[in-house]
């Protein structure tokens, strides 16, 4: 008999876009049922290793940042970044970042200097995940479908009805639901369903992954300790990431050119080469996966009321941590869309927005993936053989190659520009005023209200941060209250858009605002500003929620 189950979201896929997205629609109301494959509980791979400022703010506004924050290593665990030559061997540069119990205070590292309450966070997904799914759990109108497959899907204009099997009992699965978002991974089924393809560069580099407790490694690891450590030498390079701080590790071996063949490679030997131990050491392999870094994004993200996010919609090397955080990027930037349509303020026009916003980002940020991939490829497969000699000249070679590695690896561990550079131009739903975004790097960033921008961050008089203060929707940032927003205000009130009007008590405009009046969208970009409320408030009020003609 088939059990039939409504919603008005089905999110396929229980990883943390997943329930990011289950999360963030029960936070504004919207229920879900989310399908699943494993069991509860069931502990994740350990592919991601961190999250984001940008991520790191949005569980902030859900009251999950200090959870977050207090899973993973140890307090006083160091955070920093170093290349060695192994992990027993010279340490040739480190990049500093604070240990999460000095994370708000310490500000010497790169990123010390970023506008933002939440800084970055290094947390393993073994951690991060489990956290994530006790949230959605306990979250009011989240359903989760532990154990069930999802199958296939049939959509018309009213809704879309899915089917499922739940794999313990061998029962069909059947779900009504308003949208279904397919968050489920590379393999994504209802990305196959909705014709989308990817395309892109198919390898850029072959990895062998290893999962490993190994009790008596930390102690034989040259010091200081390091969350994330680049291991060159001129036999082969990986890199070895700390996942509890003090007995389990991942280590990654980068085939070699010629390497093509995972099954032809020891791995008990590379494992022992790159961390410059002998049989002595005992270790116990609690996981492994062999993989290839590709560059590929799904040509299309939508059709119809079918959508999909993260992996599903692409794939890349995960250079600055960014496949996880982009997705959860997908994921919110869908969710509060899909909130206004379902809660009648918006037509399902607005969701048109969803691609022409998040594609062109996913594509822009894949290269800036690339080609940082396909630099440090060149900087480990061309170490030089005088690299751990003990002499003058390995000294010498030791130091130029370290900074040439701080140079290069800075721009992933202090990505300003991936955080809060990247704008949405060509967007439908946003006013543009004829003034150009500021360009960016994965590196660099500059703070900009001109539409499509993140809203730039700022410290209010009581101490609150801005993004404390802005509404749950769409919030009129006013910075002279003597400039009359009625008419924005009944305008908003006419059309059912929750809008809320925050007064920002200053003597003159903080850089980098330029007007005073500023319209913050749900997701913190920039809608439009200017000095005064616009002569035709209803339309720039139909333009923003998807109903202009």
């Amino acid at each position: 008999m088939t059990r039939t189950l409504e919603a008005s979201v089905l999110i396929v896929g229980g990883g943390p876009v997943g329930l990011c997205l289950a999360i963030d629609l029960a936070w504004r109301g919207v229920d879900s049922v989310v399908v699943e494959r494993r069991h509860p509980g069931e502990p994740p791979s350990v592919k991601c290793n961190h999250v984001s400022s940008r991520t790191m703010e949005i569980f902030r506004r859900l009251d999950l940042a200090q959870k977050v924050r207090a899973a993973g290593l140890p307090e006083d665990y160091p955070n920093d970044v170093v290349v060695r030559t192994r992990a027993t061997g010279y340490e040739l540069m480190r990049i500093h970042i604070p240990c999460r119990r000095d994370r708000y205070t310490d500000n010497s590292g790169p990123d010390g200097w970023w506008p933002t309450p939440e800084p970055p966070h290094r947390v393993n997904q073994v951690f991060l995940e489990p956290l994530l799914f006790d949230e959605a759990r306990r979250a009011p109108g989240v359903r989760i479908l532990n154990r069930t497959e999802f199958e296939n899907f049939d959509q018309d204009d009213e809704r879309v009805v899915a089917h499922a099997r739940d794999l313990e009992s061998g029962e069909p699965v059947e779900i009504r639901a308003e949208y279904i978002v397919g968050c489920e991974g590379g393999r994504s089924r209802v990305r196959k369903a909705i014709g989308a393809k990817l395309a892109g560069d198919e390898l850029i580099q072959r990895v062998q992954s290893s999962y490993i407790r190994a009790p008596g490694l930390r102690e034989r690891i040259t010091k200081p300790d390091a969350w994330m450590s680049y291991l060159y030498n001129p036999e082969r390079s990986g890199n070895l990431v700390a996942i509890d701080g003090r007995e389990t590790w991942l280590i990654h071996n980068y085939l070699l050119p010629h390497e093509a063949d995972f099954d032809t490679v020891d791995r008990d030997r590379c494992i022992r080469l790159l961390l410059g131990v002998g049989p002595e050491l005992e270790y116990e392999l609690l996981g492994k996966e062999d993989w290839i870094g590709r560059r590929m994004v799904a040509d299309r993200f939508r059709d119809r009321r079918a959508f999909i996010c993260g992996d599903a919609a692409h794939l890349w090397v995960p250079y600055a941590g960014y496949g996880m955080n982009a997705g959860i990027a997908d994921a919110m930037n869908l969710s509060w869309m899909m909130a206004a349509c379902l809660k009648g303020w918006a037509p399902q026009a607005l969701l048109d927005a969803h691609e022409r916003e998040r594609q062109p980002i996913t594509e822009q940020v894949s290269h800036f993936a690339m080609r940082h991939a396909e630099s440090a490829i060149r900087e480990r497969t061309s170490v030089p053989p005088e690299l751990e000699d003990a002499t003058p000249e390995g000294e010498a070679c030791r130091r130029r190659v370290g900074e040439a590695a701080y140079a290069l690896h800075v721009q992933q561990f202090a990505c300003a520009g991936l955080n809060y550079g990247y704008y949405y131009d060509g967007s439908p739903i946003i006013a543009y005023d004829g003034e150009v975004q500021p360009p960016y790097t994965m590196y660099d960033y500059t703070p900009s209200t001109v539409p499509g921008c993140r809203t730039p961050h700022m410290w209010l008089k009581d101490g609150r941060s801005l993004y404390d203060a802005l509404g749950p929707n769409y919030t009129l940032l006013r910075f002279d209250a003597l400039v009359d927003a009625s008419s924005l205000v009944e305008a908003a009130a006419a059309a059912g858009l929750p809008l809320k009007v925050l007064d920002i008590d200053v003597s003159e405009l903080p850089d980098p605002f330029e007007h005073k009046l500023l319209l913050s969208r749900p997701d913190q970009h920039v809608a439009w500003r200017a000095d005064a409320p616009p002569a035709d408030p209803d339309g720039l009020i139909d333009l923003i929620r998807g109903a202009s003609d």
